[in-house]
């Protein structure tokens, strides 16, 4: 699978680690930028490079961003049609959630395995400033692996997304 990245300045750092990372995973990586450490660059620069090419190909290809909170960086991404971004911040235990088996999770990667499975996210956009480097390879680990369910209430939801505001 094809998966591309892009950052702002302050997930420069977590950005370049997780293509390498990525890469070893057997996957092909495209680095949309930024290049080089810049404190003044606007992640929507970079941001909707990566969004472009998802929503262009929102089945075949996958995103991952990162930023200071990734919040904005999704923002971005979510104005592109057929995008689908999700903020992880860390690991954190769920409460009282069932996971995609039906059990009781206690997993703190629930919620990407949720945002997969449930809301078939195609971007992951991570909070650089909130999460360490293993814990970002093990979310991202979970967002490749993680498979959309397909189940008929997943796909009238999702379907329902994109005419919200016309």
């Amino acid at each position: 699978m094809t998966i591309f990245f892009a950052s702002d300045h302050a997930g420069f750092e977590l950005k370049n680690k997780l293509i390498e990372y990525v890469k070893g995973l057997g996957h092909e990586t495209i680095d949309k930028g930024p290049f080089s450490f810049d404190p003044d660059d606007d992640y929507p620069d970079f941001i909707t490079l990566v969004a472009k090419e998802v929503s262009e190909n929102p089945d075949s290809v996958r995103g991952i961003i990162a930023g200071g909170g990734g919040q904005g960086e999704a923002i971005v991404a979510n104005r592109f049609s057929n995008v689908r971004a999700a903020v992880f911040y860390g690991p954190i235990p769920p409460k009282n959630i069932i996971d995609i088996s039906g059990k009781e999770s206690s997993d703190p990667f629930e919620s990407v395995k949720l945002a997969r499975s449930h809301n078939n996210a195609n971007v992951l956009s991570l909070g650089a400033r909130f999460v360490s480097a293993d814990d970002a390879q093990k979310a991202v680990s979970v967002f490749l692996e993680t498979l959309f369910s397909g189940d008929e209430r997943h796909i009238r939801r999702i379907n329902k997304i994109d005419i919200v505001g016309t």
